[in-house]
């Protein structure tokens, strides 16, 4: 399939599919106290084969044109990920999201695999508006919704039922006119 180049440190971003079950599985099982503090991401993988499944569904998804999964790797090592959500074609609208084991935090993987996304959705799929969806407590995932230039909407007050509790979650997005703007002064910058 591809591997699009993140950067000199080896980073890679790649398709995360069923065959990668066993490293998907192994990589839940290293992060997945730091993953679920605020999200369920891979809490039903409890062994290779129900991290299969879970790849499936998000490749039957993929299928369906309403999320996909791609794979965080550094020197070779899967570390986490990003993907689309609810991916609406008709109205041009998606989610975006990320979840990393503690190893690939602090090095800038999300920040720099989201552009990547964000390039994909408003410029190849057309896509007016990607929503950020955050826990109000989730500093790394807000700071790089902030980082990526998207703008703060609200707070969605109890709304995440997780672990016992009900989180509040921050909702930011970034339309197609701010993020063309942005692209342009950057390119103006440069030059």
């Amino acid at each position: 399939m591809y591997a699009i180049s993140l950067g000199d440190d080896g980073a890679e971003l790649r398709p995360l599919e069923p065959w990668h079950a066993e490293e998907f599985f192994a990589h839940l099982e290293r992060g997945r106290e730091f993953i679920n503090r605020y999200i369920p991401f891979g809490e039903d993988a409890v062994d290779v084969a129900s991290a299969r499944d879970m790849l499936q569904r998000y490749a039957d998804l993929r299928a369906a044109d309403n999320a996909s999964l791609h794979g965080l790797w550094l020197e070779g090592k899967l570390l986490g990920g990003v993907l689309f959500l609810n991916v609406d074609a008709e109205r041009a609208n998606c989610e975006v999201g990320c979840w990393l084991e503690p190893a690939g935090t602090g090095r800038g993987l999300v920040t720099r695999a989201m552009r990547i996304l964000l390039d994909f959705a408003f410029e190849q799929r057309g896509m007016h508006r990607v929503e950020w969806m955050a826990a109000v407590d989730n500093h790394a995932s807000l700071n790089v919704a902030r980082r990526l230039g998207m703008s703060r909407e609200g707070v969605r007050r109890g709304s995440f039922p997780h672990h016992g509790v009900r989180l509040d979650l921050e909702v930011w997005s970034l339309l197609a006119p701010e993020y063309r703007a942005a692209r342009a002064r950057t390119a103006h910058n440069d030059h």
